[in-house]
């Protein structure tokens, strides 16, 4: 019961992002601070009230983060295909070709 419950916390953290995802993320991030930081330094500036700008810019800043940081399902829409590892099967292939530029290289 309690290793499940570990498993579920271990994938929460662990949670994958591709390269696409990270791409989405700093778009994200920037779009995001921009507009509270545009936001705070007008709420700021009619209302003449620093404190307030400033707590407008943290909290702008905190839900930047709640979208960014944890590793949410949809910045792993394109996960990268790696390679087998270099075992077994493909160690039996021990004569590979390889063409680069039209020429052949055998390993």
């Amino acid at each position: 019961m309690a290793e499940q419950i570990l498993d579920q916390v271990r994938d929460l953290v662990d949670g994958q992002i591709d390269f696409e995802g990270q791409k989405l993320a700093e778009i994200i991030s920037t779009i995001m601070l921009s507009l509270a930081g545009t936001i705070a330094f007008f709420v700021g500036y009619f209302m003449q009230d620093i404190a307030l700008a400033l707590k407008v810019g943290l909290a702008g800043t905190v839900v930047t983060f709640l979208v960014v940081i944890p590793p949410w399902p949809f910045f792993n829409k394109h996960p990268v295909k790696w390679l087998p590892v270099g075992g077994g099967a493909a160690a039996a292939q021990a004569h590979q070709s390889i063409v680069v530029d039209e020429k052949m290289f055998t390993q």
